[in-house]
């Protein structure tokens, strides 16, 4: 990837933030909770957008920007009330520049009427004609600025022309360098990747062998690089000691350089983060002439004497970095890989003598506590808020709303929580699906709501929590429910259900997760083609999440999404059936118990029941399902897990043993294999063994397709004795 192609990814990632900052800014405005500062940060987000667009050229952006620009600065002077009207305007404007952002982006154009209308009902919105081109009127933004903008590809077209350049370096380390953990050698090494490098060791600061210290510096270098890299380049080796350093860096033939002038490369990128009010675009400096080269590398040395003294130093200009998710999913695999190590490890000391396993075993806690907290603060390094997932959904309900006639308010609670990255990007489908049918099928029009003593606009309630180890999400609304009738019937016109079949009102209401099912007669661009929500299911269940509905009719209905916190290493359960061995998630597990023979009930062509404080749990024999001989025969023999599996199903597993409760790292068996039913995912145990991960949420369906083949098999030996 090339500079410019780096700059602009950059401009764009931010870009990304700069949206979802506006549509949280006209959200607030719109619900009367904004203030001057909601405003503010608004017209900064598209100032920024606007300014950096500017830099690359981006002409139509920039000018389509300026126009959004001054009708956000007449609110923020109080000529512009941010009535409904108004912050509807802003809202579709918002949109048309998000679409614009994505068009450069993409370097794909729009129509080229594409945002007129909303250009001119922006303008209208102060009093102006927009039938002139708005483009021409951007530069205005630069007024106050004491140098001409200058477009980055231009810029770099200058600085990094083609033919080889000469460069004179004077590099002497300061006495201090050492102490910072820097290595001048190394900085020089990384120079020779530049070009043709020759260096003469100055040495006349050397005292006598007996005074030298050891975490001293007293030599420095002088010579000549050829090459063809820009001088910008070579100034960023020595990024990191400037404060410990005296550094001169002159091109033959141009004058001695700036190395901490404002209109360098670096000051030109587009940091849209961190603007002030008044001056907002990213090409902004100071108006103070540069610094002398001496200057330029005597000022951060005092200031990092001061640090070191205990006087006050500035704040860090910011606290986040990018970093690539590539580069996180490294380390998560390699801490996947420590944990497994760790495994192996507390399986070797189980074996060696008792003293020596003792001294082992708290050396081993202490590593494991380590090894804990490690795997946290990656995964923390993945988390994301499901903010960036609730925020598109308010422009979706916006507009589904205004399609269907309906008023809809989205209502949402818990946006911090967080997730991983992975789980966030693959959230925004389902529960796109899920709010188009609460609004499409579940919210009535105004008119029905008020005939039955609602509030003529309707709620859409979207809310994350986390519990245990899931993150728990549900889509609710105030709306009609479902129609159980309405939903049975269609079933069974189109197939779906035996027409004798007797279903339970739950049973009925899972129907709309068949494939094909739609109870709407007239298809429209919002729904009827029955493809949407066999699609969340499929897709919460890939996760490893499971979805269940509940509804009453003339109330709402609630979907709720369990997910798991991360997709890569969980908390397990060893269990061993017969001489198998497997892990069950912890967070399925609600308790463990080896029940008395009393409370165990057999029934014929089932695994019995277990009466447990009151309430009948099914039991299911792990080793039968699995089809795997087992040692124990009778439940009250071996351990019962009780385990919540899919639709809040409880399920008794009988199993031969617990093993002990350990990390394990998840690795996909799809990827190397296929899917199996009731297993999702294997990992590798500290024995070096590779044990399956149950599928806890699959597992009533195996029972059912196992009692089916049972009550086959008797039918059979039944007949066969007959004849």
């Amino acid at each position: 990837m090339s500079r410019m192609d780096e700059l602009k990814k950059t401009f764009f990632e931010e870009s990304g933030e700069q949206l979802e900052a506006m549509e949280t800014g006209l959200t607030d405005l719109r619900e009367g909770g904004g203030s001057d500062d909601t405003v503010n940060a608004v017209f900064r987000a598209v100032h920024s957008i606007k300014g950096g667009a500017g830099i690359f050229g981006y002409e139509r952006l920039v000018g389509y920007a300026h126009v959004f620009e001054t009708v956000l600065d007449a609110l923020r002077h109080g000529t512009l009330a941010p009535t409904p009207d108004v912050v509807d305007v802003l809202f579709v404007s918002n949109d048309v520049l998000a679409d614009l952002v994505e068009s450069a982006r993409s370097e794909v154009d729009l129509p080229a009427s594409y945002e007129t209308e909303t250009r001119t009902a922006l303008a209208q919105l102060i009093g102006k004609d927009s039938s002139a081109g708005g483009a021409e009127e951007a530069p205005a933004d630069f007024d106050d600025i004491a140098f001409t903008p200058v477009q980055i590809d231009d810029f770099d077209a200058a600085s990094e022309s083609s033919g080889e350049r000469t460069y004179t370096i004077a590099f002497r380390p300061k006495p201090a360098l050492l102490a910072g953990g820097k290595d001048p050698l190394s900085l020089l090494r990384e120079l020779r990747v530049f070009g043709a490098l020759d260096l003469v060791a100055q040495t006349e600061a050397l005292p006598p062998l007996s005074e030298i210290q050891p975490d001293q510096v007293y030599i420095g270098w002088q010579g000549t690089l050829r090459t063809s890299s820009a001088r910008q380049d070579i100034e960023k080796i020595f990024e990191s000691v400037l404060a410990d350093c005296e550094l001169e860096i002159t091109e033959q033939g141009s004058p001695p350089p700036q190395i901490a002038d404002g209109n360098d490369a670096a000051t030109l990128v587009p940091n849209l983060e961190h603007m002030d009010q008044t001056a907002a675009d990213p090409v902004a400096v100071e108006n103070n002439p540069a610094p002398a080269p001496e200057a330029a590398t005597d000022e951060p040395a005092e200031a990092a004497k001061d640090a070191r003294a205990g006087g006050a130093a500035k704040p860090a200009a910011t606290t986040t970095i990018r970093v690539d998710l590539e580069r996180i999913d490294r380390v998560v695999n390699m801490v996947g890989e420590l944990v497994i190590a760790q495994a192996m490890l507390s399986q070797i000391i189980q074996d060696l003598p008792e003293e020596t396993n003792n001294k082992l075993w708290k050396i081993l806690d202490e590593v494991m506590h380590h090894t804990r907290e490690l795997k946290n603060s990656v995964m923390s390094m993945r988390a994301q808020p499901v903010k960036s997932v609730f925020q598109r959904m308010t422009r979706l309900v916006r507009e589904v709303s205004a399609k269907t006639g309906k008023k809809v308010h989205l209502e949402m609670v818990g946006e911090n929580t967080e997730v991983d990255k992975t789980i966030i990007e693959r959230l925004s489908d389902p529960l796109i699906h899920i709010i188009r049918n609460s609004i499409d099928h579940g919210v009535e029009l105004p008119a029905e709501r008020v005939a039955r003593g609602k509030s003529e606009t309707g709620t859409v309630r979207l809310s994350a929590d986390q519990r245990g180890g899931r993150i728990v999400i549900e889509v609710s609304d105030d709306g009609a429910g479902i129609n159980s009738e309405r939903v049975l019937k269609k079933a069974r016109a189109q197939g779906l259900v035996d027409p004798n079949a007797t279903l339970s009102e739950d049973e009925i209401n899972n129907l709309i997760f068949l494939p094909g099912f739609s109870t709407v007669d007239i298809v429209s661009d919002i729904s009827g083609r029955g493809v949407g929500m066999d699609v969340v299911r499929r897709n919460i269940q890939d996760l490893g999440g499971r979805i269940t509905l509940k509804s009453v009719a003339g109330q709402g209905m609630m979907i709720q999404l369990a997910l798991p916190l991360t997709l890569a290493v969980m908390d397990g359960m060893i269990i061993r059936v017969g001489r198998e061995t497997f892990v069950m998630p912890i967070s399925a597990i609600v308790e463990c118990l080896r029940p008395n023979r009393s409370d165990v009930r057999n029934l014929i062509g089932t695994g019995g029941t277990l009466q447990l404080r009151g309430d009948i749990v099914p039991l299911v024999h792990l080793a039968d399902l699995l089809q795997v001989k087992a040692t124990v025969q009778a439940a009250s023999e071996g351990v019962v897990i009780i385990v919540e599996a899919g639709d809040g199903v409880r399920l008794g597993l009988v199993i031969d043993e617990l093993c002990g409760h350990q990390q394990v790292v998840i690795k996909s068996i799809e990827e190397n294999y296929h899917s199996v039913p009731g297993i999702a995912a294997a990992t590798i145990l500290g024995n070096g063994r590779v044990a399956f991960i149950l599928d806890i949420d699959k597992l009533p369906e195996l029972v059912n397709e196992s009692n089916g083949r049972s009550r086959m098999e008797k039918n059979q030996e039944v007949q066969s004795v007959a004849a």
